[in-house]
C-alpha cells in the first residue's frame, strides 16, 4: 500500500514477530509455560506516534496496519477537542451523560483489540472544561491503561490489548508527559521518484475512477508526471499532486462528454494545455550568480524548503542590518557570522580596514514568512564572505549548520527534510555539519546517489 516508509514497516514487522513468539512460547499451550501472573502483568499494548508533514500518508498507514493485522480499525480525530469528558466520559448524574469517545468507539466495533488511531494529537485544545491531553495520559500509558476507568461506566476496562496509533504534524505542541508515553516515528516527504511511483500506482487510478473515466481512455507518461511534480507542486506529501492529476482528468472528462475526444496520452509537452504555465521553477542558478548570495536549507512544518540569504554593502560607518521577518535566534546567528568573518578577515583575504567604511545589509527573501533558528549560521557566514571577497557561491550547493565564534559548525535538526528539499530544488551538493552524518542513513538511496555530501566541522 505504501511506498518507502521502511522504518515504519520494519517496526510493524517487529511488533508482529514479538506477538507471534510470545503467543507460541508463553501461552498455556506452549512448552515453556510461564506462571499466569507473569502473563497478566506483561504489557501488550503498543503506542506508535507518526509525526510528519500533511499528505505523507499517516492516517492511511493506520488503515493498512489494521488490514495487515486482521483487526478492526477505529479512527478518532482529536483536532479541536477541549473537553476532558470527551475522553473520560460524563458522570451519570448529569442529564445527557454518555461514555467517552474511547469506550464508545470500542463498543461500536465490538472488539477488545482494534487498531485505534488518534488523529491530530498535536491540535488538542485546553480550557476551563479541562485538559484532554492530560486525560489521554491514562489511555496511552501501557502501565495504566489495563485499568482505564471511564466516568460513565465507573468500572475498570482493559485497554492494554488495543494498538494505539497517534498522528501529529509537529511535536512542539504535544505536552512532554504525553510525548514520553509514545514511540515517535518520523515520516518525511517523498522524493520525486517516489511521488511518480505513488501517482502511477494509486493516485491516477483513483482520479480516473472518481471523474467517470475508463482506464483505457487516459494514460500519463512518466515525464509528464515528473513535470507535474517539479513545476506544479512544491510539497512534502502528495495531496497537491493528486489535485493536479484530478484537474487533468476533469478537463479530459469534459472533452469526452462533449464527444470531441475519445482517448489521449498525456505527455510532458502537452501538460501546459491542461494545467497552464508552470507555477514553480528552479531559481537557484539565477539567484546565486552574483557575490553575496548563498543557498540555505530550512525545515518547515510542511517538510523542508530552500532559502536564499542575500548580502549587500554600501558606503557607511560599520552599520549592520538584518531584514526578512527573522526571529531573535536567527538575528544572533547573523551577528555571530559577521563577527567570525571580521575576526578572520586576514585569513579570508579581506581588507580589514574596509569594515570601517562599509554598511552591510543581510536579507532573507520572502519577508512575509517568519523565520527563526540557528541553522542558517553557516549560510550567513558564506554569504558575507562571498560579498566581501567578491567571489560568487557555487549555485548548485546548499548548506546548513550552526556556527560559533570560534568557527565550529554544530549539528542541527531536520536533516532529512532539508536534503529532500535540496533534491527537489535540483541542488547537486549539500554541506552539512560532520556530526549530522548519522542522519544520512535515513535518506532514500536515490537521493544519496544523486547528491554529493560535504561534511564539515569548521567554517573555513
Amino acid at each position: 500500500d505504501h511506498c518507502d516508509l521502511e522504518q515504519i514497516k520494519e517496526r510493524i514487522i517487529e511488533y508482529l514477530a514479538v506477538r507471534k513468539l510470545r503467543h507460541e512460547r508463553f501461552s498455556d499451550r506452549g512448552e515453556e509455560r510461564e506462571p499466569k501472573d507473569h502473563i497478566r502483568k506483561e504489557r501488550e499494548g503498543v503506542i506508535l506516534c507518526f509525526v510528519g508533514p500533511p499528505g505523507v500518508g499517516k492516517t492511511s498507514l493506520g488503515m493498512s496496519i489494521a488490514r495487515a493485522l486482521g483487526r478492526e480499525f477505529i479512527r478518532q480525530s482529536l483536532g479541536g477537542v477541549h473537553d476532558e469528558a470527551e475522553i473520560r466520559g460524563h458522570r451519570r448524574t448529569y442529564v445527557g451523560a454518555m461514555p467517552g469517545r474511547i469506550i464508545q468507539a470500542i463498543r461500536r466495533v465490538a472488539s477488545r483489540n482494534p487498531v485505534f488511531m488518534l488523529d491530530e494529537v498535536d491540535k488538542i485544545g485546553s480550557d476551563f472544561r479541562g485538559d484532554p491531553a492530560s486525560a489521554l495520559l491514562e489511555v496511552l500509558d501501557p502501565e495504566q491503561n489495563r485499568d482505564f476507568r471511564d466516568h460513565y461506566l465507573d468500572v475498570p476496562f482493559d485497554l492494554s490489548q488495543v494498538m494505539f496509533i497517534t498522528t501529529a504534524n509537529v511535536l512542539d505542541t504535544v505536552p512532554a508527559p504525553l510525548r514520553d508515553r509514545m514511540e515517535i516515528l518520523h515520516l518525511s516527504g517523498y522524493t520525486e521518484r517516489e511521488k511518480v511511483f505513488i501517482a502511477k500506482g494509486y493516485l491516477i487510478p483513483r482520479q480516473i475512477r472518481e471523474n467517470g473515466l475508463q482506464p483505457q481512455e487516459v494514460s500519463f507518461e512518466d515525464e509528464a508526471l515528473r513535470s507535474i511534480v517539479r513545476e506544479y507542486t512544491r510539497e512534502a506529501g502528495v495531496r497537491e499532486l493528486e489535485r493536479q492529476i484530478g484537474t487533468v482528468c476533469r478537463k479530459l472528462a469534459t472533452r469526452i462528454a462533449e464527444g470531441t475526444l475519445e482517448r489521449t496520452r498525456i505527455t510532458a509537452e502537452s501538460i501546459t494545455e491542461y494545467l497552464g504555465k508552470p507555477t514553480y521553477f528552479s531559481e537557484v542558478a539565477e539567484r546565486t550568480q552574483i557575490p553575496g548570495v548563498a543557498t540555505g536549507l530550512a525545515w518547515t512544518s510542511a517538510g523542508g524548503d530552500i532559502l536564499f540569504i542575500e548580502a549587500t554593502k554600501m558606503k557607511g560607518e560599520r552599520g549592520f542590518v538584518v531584514t526578512g521577518h527573522v526571529g531573535d535566534v536567527m538575528r544572533e546567528s547573523s551577528q555571530a557570522a559577521l563577527s567570525y568573518v571580521r575576526s578572520n578577515a586576514k585569513a579570508l583575504s579581506i581588507d580589514e580596514d574596509s569594515f570601517g567604511r562599509l554598511d552591510i545589509h543581510l536579507h532573507i527573501p520572502r519577508g512575509a514568512i517568519p523565520k527563526d533558528g540557528p541553522s542558517a549560521g553557516v549560510t550567513m557566514a558564506t554569504a558575507l564572505a562571498s560579498l566581501l571577497k567578491e567571489v560568487p557561491v557555487n549555485p548548485e550547493l546548499g548548506m546548513t549548520g550552526e556556527i560559533t565564534l570560534r568557527g565550529q559548525v554544530l549539528p542541527v535538526g531536520g536533516i532529512k527534510e532539508k536534503v529532500l528539499a535540496a533534491h527537489r530544488a535540483g541542488l547537486k551538493a549539500v554541506c552539512l555539519p560532520r556530526r549530522n552524518d548519522r542522519d544520512l542513513d535515513q535518506l532514500p538511496e536515490d537521493v544519496r546517489n544523486e547528491i554529493k555530501f560535504i561534511l564539515v566541522d569548521r567554517v573555513e
